[in-house]
């Protein structure tokens, strides 16, 4: 009786053991879900608060961006051009013809299948130099009017000239194109005329933008209709005249085709200007004339 009494004892000990512990896990519980409960409440609040807030800070977003657009476009844009696939041809054979060099480059850009030597030999107009009978004058032609020399070791052709000889050439194929000369042209004009309507320029500068200086002069024995010389005139040949082709500029430079240099060159634009003016502010553009508003 006393084994069984024992027994029943501990049995109730451990069931008020577990109803007690019962109790404090309910409680626990109680607490935990009501925790929960608050927790869940504050993420949901916050979530709403979040997506009432959201198209209010997009919208301000939204009107911020008009504003950053207006200061961009009001700033002034560095205006720059660049006219691609014009070859470079190296001047490695006709020392005297930088000219011929750039022309070539040009109407090759152009689309024309002509090299150099075709246009030396049937276009390219040119008048020998020489000693007057008695020894005592040097003869040579108006460089308006053609070539002045022998073509690897003469003295140039002016723009007229070189028109007058890339028509001659034009005139024997299927186009409307047809070449003009100016010298009254600054090269910040031919750029707004030409280079901006992806027309290509040959300009007469000096070499590498070296100061030319007259280096010698002769006695006219040639002109033609466009020279405003005549025979018996002294004409004057300056050092270091060089033809290069004009396709695009930056905010400071002008960008050439160089024969010479054999490379596409970059010129400070006020130094280009000066020497361009010291050959005469001559060039040529080939283009057809209903293809351009304003030639």
């Amino acid at each position: 009786m006393k084994i069984e009494f024992e027994n029943a004892s501990k049995q109730n000990k451990a069931q008020r053991f577990f109803r007690r512990a019962f109790r404090k896990f309910s409680k626990k519980s109680r607490l935990f879900r009501r925790v929960t409960i608050i927790v869940a409440a504050v993420l949901a609040v916050s979530i709403l608060v979040s997506l009432i807030m959201l198209p209010i800070a997009c919208h301000n977003r939204a009107e911020e961006v008009p504003a950053a657009q207006t200061t961009t476009e009001s700033a002034p844009a560095s205006k720059e051009h660049f006219i691609s696939g014009i070859p470079i041809v190296i001047q490695d054979y006709y020392k005297a013809g930088c000219e011929t060099y750039a022309c070539t480059m040009l109407l090759q850009g152009l689309g024309y299948q002509i090299d150099e030597h075709e246009f030396v030999d049937n276009y390219l107009i040119r008048r020998d130099m020489s000693y007057s009978e008695d020894g005592t004058q040097f003869l040579g032609p108006d460089m308006d009017a053609a070539f002045a020399g022998d073509i690897f070791t003469g003295h140039g052709i002016n723009c007229p000239a070189m028109a007058k000889s890339i028509n001659n050439y034009l005139k024997t194929q299927k186009t409307g194109d047809t070449a003009v000369w100016s010298k009254e042209k600054t090269l910040a004009q031919l750029c707004e005329e030409y280079i901006d309507n992806d027309i290509p320029v040959l300009t007469w500068v000096t070499t590498y933008m070296q100061e030319s200086y007259e280096k010698f002069s002769w006695i006219i024995n040639y002109v033609d209709e466009n020279c405003t010389h005549k025979i018996g005139d002294e004409i004057a040949w300056r050092q270091n005249e060089h033809c290069m082709v004009l396709i695009g500029y930056t905010e400071t430079q002008y960008i050439f085709c160089d024969s010479v240099a054999g490379k596409v060159v970059y010129h400070d634009k006020d130094l280009a200007e000066t020497r361009f003016k010291e050959i005469g502010e001559q060039s040529v553009a080939v283009y057809d004339p209903l293809s351009l508003s304003n030639p």
